[in-house]
């Protein structure tokens, strides 16, 4: 696949190509819109989802300085729950440099790999916390967020471009962890300490990935054998997976894969080639 000497690589793309191959080429490569409900009713995934990012802006303002009853007022719903919660979530065990809504970039093969942290929190032995807040309606397992592209992705990717973010010399992957706070499940994040031996295996598994997207011709870009992964897809229809959406009750959104982000490049932190 000669992919554009400027394509870039995510957590979210990458993770994409790992569920699915197809899905992959047609929403990364050929950047194909497929105009096809996930849920049904549609209106409440989305307005889910608009939630989930009105309360990261919180978050991010919140964490620049404007006071938390200004941000609260008018709350109601989820939306007032999970700021609750974020609230009387105990934060002073997090160090107390902090920078919310951090965009980073470095090289990968050829290409670039790009990551957006919910917030960066750090202090002068340049020991980091990434933290990542899920508005998720279920609680997954550990086991199921150390196995994603983004437990590989994010820490992996802070080693590369600590002095981009704010970091005093070099950042060893031994002084980094990394959380993933649940707002709906405030008092049970879950927290992972990274190492050298992870931050190898992850280079290697990324440009595993790569070497091999890079190998295979469009046609080899297979649906997945794992039907039940096409059920919020929305691509489902246009690969012959079926032309109803899935029943929103039953939608998982923290197992849905990423919707991708739309970065500012002007904002990103990026080491040179």
């Amino acid at each position: 696949m000669n992919l554009p000497v400027d394509f870039i690589f995510s957590q979210s793309s990458l993770q994409d190509y790992v569920d699915c191959r197809r899905r992959f080429l047609l929403r990364y490569v050929l950047r194909l819109s497929w105009p096809a409900n996930v849920t049904e009713p549609e209106a409440e995934r989305e307005r889910f989802l608009h939630l989930g990012n009105i309360f990261h802006r919180m978050i991010q303002q919140h964490n620049l300085g404007i006071p938390a009853e200004i941000l609260g007022e008018g709350l109601s719903g989820d939306l007032q729950r999970w700021w609750d919660n974020y609230l009387q979530y105990p934060t002073a065990d997090l160090p107390g440099m902090r920078r919310a809504e951090v965009l980073v970039s470095a090289p990968l093969a050829d290409y670039r790999l790009e990551a957006k942290y919910d917030l960066l929190a750090m202090d002068p032995g340049n020991h980091a916390l990434i933290v990542d807040w899920k508005t998720s309606r279920r609680h997954p397992s550990p086991k199921f967020l150390v196995d994603r592209l983004q437990s590989k992705v994010y820490p992996y990717l802070l080693v590369l471009t600590a002095q981009d973010v704010g970091f005093q010399g070099p950042i060893l992957p031994e002084q980094i962890e990394m959380m993933y706070w649940f707002a709906d499940y405030p008092q049970e994040p879950h927290r992972f300490s990274y190492s050298k031996e992870q931050y190898d295996a992850d280079g290697e598994t990324l440009m595993t990935l790569v070497d091999e997207i890079r190998s295979l011709e469009e046609q080899d870009f297979e649906r997945t054998t794992e039907t039940a992964r096409c059920t919020y897809c929305p691509y489902k229809s246009l690969c012959g997976r079926g032309i109803g959406a899935g029943e929103y009750q039953a939608w998982d959104d923290e197992a849905e894969v990423d919707v991708a982000v739309d970065f500012d490049f002007d904002q990103i932190a990026e080491i040179e080639f």
